[in-house]
C-alpha cells in the first residue's frame, strides 16, 4: 500500500471512531460532489440517504447529556467494525493480506478514537449544564469532516493529523482515567471517615420486672 492509501485509511478509520455515520456520509458526499476518489458504493443515493438518516439521529443524541454516553456504549463494537468495513471498501483492488491489514489498522484507530470520545463524554457529563455537551459534539463533527477532507485531498496531511490526534487523545484518556481513580479513592476515604465518626450505639440492659 502506498502512503496516500495509508493516509486515507488512517483518516477514515479515526473519523469512524468518533462518528461512524458522519465519516461515511462525508466520504460519500466528498466522493460524489467533491474531489472524488471514493468507492461508488459510498456515493450512491440510497447509501447517502441511509447514512444521512443515521447521522441525523447521532447528531441529536450526541448532544444530550447522559444519552450520549449510552449511545457511545452501544457503539463500542459498531464503530471499529464499521471502520474495518470502510477500509475494505477503500482497498477494493488490494490483496487479501493488505485488506486484512487495512481493516485491522482502521478498526484499531477507530477503537482508540472511540475510547477517547467515550471517556471525554463521561467527564463532560459531570458538568451540570448541557451546553458543553453540544459544544464538544460540534467540535467532534467538525474534526470528522476536516480529517475526511484531508484524507481524500491530501492523505499525507491526514496521516500526520491522525497521529497527532491519537497521541493527544491517549494523553486525555489517561489523564481522565487517573483523575477518575483519584476521585473514587477520595470518595471511599470520605465514606470511611464518616463511618468512623459516628458515635457507637449505646446498649442499655433491659429493665427487670419489680418483685
Amino acid at each position: 500500500m502506498d502512503a496516500a492509501l495509508i493516509g486515507l485509511l488512517a483518516g477514515s478509520g479515526w473519523s469512524a471512531g468518533i462518528n461512524l455515520y458522519g465519516a461515511a456520509l462525508a466520504l460519500g458526499l466528498f466522493g460524489r460532489f467533491g474531489p472524488g476518489g471514493v468507492p461508488e458504493v459510498l456515493t450512491r443515493t440510497d447509501t447517502l440517504v441511509i447514512v444521512g438518516v443515521l447521522f441525523a439521529c447521532e447528531f441529536v443524541v450526541d448532544k444530550i447529556p447522559v444519552l450520549d454516553s449510552v449511545w457511545d456504549a452501544a457503539h463500542t463494537l459498531i464503530r471499529p467494525a464499521g471502520a474495518a468495513v470502510l477500509a475494505l471498501l477503500l482497498t477494493g483492488e488490494a490483496t487479501s493480506a493488505q485488506q486484512a491489514l487495512a481493516a485491522l489498522g482502521s478498526g484499531g484507530l477507530a477503537l482508540s478514537a472511540h475510547a477517547t470520545k467515550a471517556t471525554t463524554r463521561l467527564a463532560v457529563n459531570s458538568s451540570p449544564e448541557p451546553i458543553s455537551n453540544a459544544g464538544v459534539s460540534l467540535l467532534e463533527d467538525g474534526l470528522v469532516a476536516t480529517v475526511v477532507w484531508f484524507a481524500i485531498t491530501n492523505p499525507l496531511v491526514a496521516l500526520v493529523l491522525v497521529v497527532v490526534l491519537v497521541i493527544a487523545g491517549t494523553a486525555v484518556t489517561v489523564t481522565l482515567f487517573r483523575a477518575a481513580r483519584r476521585g473514587i479513592g477520595t470518595w471511599r476515604e470520605r465514606r470511611r471517615q464518616r463511618r468512623g465518626s459516628r458515635p457507637p450505639l449505646s446498649r442499655q440492659p433491659p429493665e427487670l420486672p419489680p418483685g
